[in-house]
């Protein structure tokens, strides 16, 4: 369908930047190491197949941050931004069934952003600024919670205007379902996946559609659309997925992490211990019990957290990526409870899993040790090397840092994971201080290497604030 010519890779990745830092400030935005790392490994295995197909470009995967976002609001939705971010809903983790009705989503979305569909309508527009482009993004995402919001960040008539325009055109969608079908099933994943997501979507675009979100694929759901998906699936062996242990616990994770009902809370808690529990298949049995453990735990109920995750390790015994979910489940409510052997035993590793290497991390810290904290500074260091977007690992490398007596080290830490959330007048006041701690003397103004890094960033920083506030 053409490529976005009115807008380059650069100016639309600067546009995403914008909209991902008002996300990440969104008290509903959610860094949880372990949904985290499953919707990635299926992102990564997309955008491998996209890469593979010529979908995705080297500009494209060169220039766009290619990260995923998560939100902690129960809609059964996904959206993509421009970029290269992707946004996903808890909700619509808790709802499908398994990993293929998820790559499905992923990989319409994924495609969305390699067809440039966001640059191309935007192209039609030239006139519009893209701030005020940005600004319209950001006031659907708001209309979800409140539509007073919304509507003061939409001013006057030609902001309405544009808004109708952004929406998402029917080729377009047809394009996306297109591609995203054919990567999802040359990544490896069940084509049916995308037939049975789709009757999830319709079902759940009539509760939560009003029309307002440009840029989610929250309007309703065409039978040309659906039928179109169908057909093509007809061409191939239908082999539906079943519901895998593994999926059912990261379900149950999502379901519990979406609400912040404290008798709905209360309601997991007992439901192990209800009539019917034992007559339920193991997967759904497995699902409650890691929904009750961790409802427990946020109610801060240890005792039983721990009784419903010790239970869980019978229903899982044998499949090794469920057992590894139980065990992490089980090292974050020891954690809770002052008892940080299971976590601390995880491997420290900068090549392994994220959710092992900071539970590991928080292990090792609660356990103290000086070998083991410098240990886990230097493990999660090598780690935001490779990985100098992750602001939870900044952040936790300031703990591990700060626990080693290094507090100039923790302070460019806490900039840094500023930095990595486009906060960058909070990344130069928390600079600002490391200089200030070298000035003052001590043993901090003596590591040289890390006070000429301080500097160099500041100033790096200082630019990017002096540059986001003349696009503001």
């Amino acid at each position: 369908m053409g490529g976005g010519d009115g807008m380059t890779l650069g100016a639309e990745r600067r546009l995403g930047d914008q909209i991902a830092r008002e996300l990440f400030r969104d008290p509903d935005y959610l860094d949880d190491p372990v949904l985290q790392a499953y919707v990635e490994d299926i992102w990564l295995s997309l955008m491998q197949a996209a890469r593979a197909r010529g979908e995705l470009t080297p500009d494209q995967d060169e220039r766009f941050a290619w990260t995923v976002v998560l939100g902690r609001d129960r809609q059964v939705n996904a959206f993509a931004l421009p970029g290269g971010y992707m946004g996903v809903y808890l909700g619509l983790i808790a709802v499908v069934a398994n990993r293929d009705e998820l790559a499905s989503v992923l990989g319409h979305e994924l495609s969305h952003i390699t067809q440039r569909h966001i640059a191309r309508l935007m192209s039609k527009e030239g006139q519009q600024t893209p701030l005020m482009i940005a600004a319209l993004i950001l006031a659907a995402l708001a209309a979800s919670k409140s539509p007073d919001a919304a509507s003061a960040l939409m001013v006057g008539g030609q902001a309405l205007t544009l808004q109708n325009q952004l929406r998402f055109s029917r080729d377009m969608e047809r394009e996306a379902d297109r591609v995203g079908y054919s990567v999802m099933t040359d990544a490896g994943y069940n084509g049916q996946g995308f037939v049975t997501m789709f009757d999830k979507l319709q079902q759940a675009s009539r509760l939560n559609d009003n029309g307002a979100y440009p840029y989610l694929r929250s309007h309703p759901l065409t039978t040309e659309r659906i039928a179109d998906m169908q057909a093509r699936q007809q061409l191939k062996e239908v082999v539906p997925a079943p519901l895998t242990l593994e999926h059912a616990l990261i379900a149950a994770r999502a379901r519990a992490l979406s609400s912040v009902n404290i008798d709905q809370q209360r309601q997991w808690v007992a439901e192990p211990e209800g009539a019917g529990f034992a007559a339920l298949p193991v997967t759904r049995q497995a699902g409650i019990l890691y929904t009750a453990a961790l409802a427990a735990l946020q109610l801060r109920d240890l005792p039983k957290a721990r009784q419903w995750a010790a239970r869980l390790q019978d229903k899982v015994r044998g499949q090794p990526e469920a057992q590894r979910l139980q065990t992490w489940l089980l090292a974050e409510v020891d954690l809770a409870a002052g008892r940080p052997a299971v976590a601390a035993a995880q491997p420290l590793s900068a090549q392994g899993p994220r959710p092992a290497l900071f539970l590991a991390v928080q292990g090792r810290l609660a356990q103290g040790g000086r070998d083991a904290v410098e240990a886990s500074a230097e493990t999660l260091q090598t780690w935001v090397t490779l990985r100098p977007h992750d602001a939870g690992a900044w952040l936790l490398l300031a703990q591990a840092w700060r626990a080693a007596g290094k507090p100039l080290r923790a302070l460019r830490a806490e900039a840094e994971a500023q930095v990595a959330r486009f906060d960058f007048q909070a990344a130069m006041d928390r600079f600002k201080a490391a200089q200030e701690l070298v000035r003052r003397g001590g043993e901090a103004g003596t590591d040289h290497v890390e006070a000429s890094i301080i500097d160099a960033r500041s100033r790096e920083v200082g630019l990017l604030l002096r540059e986001q506030a003349s696009q503001r």
